[in-house]
């Protein structure tokens, strides 16, 4: 059975607020707060403690992945941005903060559930990576590194995301190192195989 969980929306179009009413409930989660701006996300988020948020990017006086920044230094919690237009510039901005995944409007029932899921899996992933440091700069930093080794994993492997972090994991554990070790040194590994030609070998 799917975890019920509490969430936090901030949007300032009433048509995305009242469908985001309608639909999580639907989804078997609960809506408990619905902000109208960036700075009333980050209240509700400090008062209701929600499992998980879904920001919109474009907000009066203070945007999505800025509001998503200050909650993050109060307390953890996965976020969902959304945006009206697939933007790369967004999308890396976003990748270097504290958002889990990434919708486009028009969101449909069928792209909200997964994206809920990955969101709660990849929060799970870097709270597993929060306890390896106390620092939580590093972590953010390490996340970005493991993300890649897993990309790298799955690529080679034909793994899913859950068993390459799960991979991961057992090595770091294998090895006794930190996550981002191991995946520094895949990531040395493919560009290894990467840079190397056929021109580069030479036949003695």
């Amino acid at each position: 059975m799917e975890l019920r969980l509490r969430i936090a929306v901030a949007d300032d179009e009433p048509d995305m607020q009242e469908y985001f009413e309608k639909i999580l409930p639907r989804l078997g989660h609960e809506v408990v707060s619905i902000a109208e701006t960036g700075r009333q996300l980050v209240e509700h988020c400090e008062a209701l403690n929600p499992d998980l948020v879904i920001t919109d990017i474009k907000m009066p006086d203070m945007d999505g992945i800025e509001a998503a920044t200050a909650i993050y230094q109060r307390q953890a919690i996965p976020v969902i941005l959304v945006s009206a237009f697939h933007d790369r510039e967004l999308i890396e901005r976003a990748e270097s903060d504290h958002i889990m995944a990434y919708l486009v409007k028009p969101i449909k029932q069928a792209d909200l559930e997964p994206a809920i899921a990955l969101a709660r899996r990849r929060f799970e992933q870097f709270e597993a990576l929060r306890r390896e440091t106390v620092d939580i700069r590093q972590a953010l930093e390490d996340r970005k590194i493991v993300e890649r080794a897993k990309g790298i994993l799955m690529q080679r492997t034909g793994l899913d995301e859950q068993s390459a972090f799960t991979r991961l994991q057992r090595l770091a554990s294998d090895k006794n190192l930190r996550m981002a070790e191991i995946a520094r040194t895949i990531l040395l590994a493919d560009e290894a195989f990467v840079t190397v030609r056929p021109s580069d070998v030479k036949v003695r």
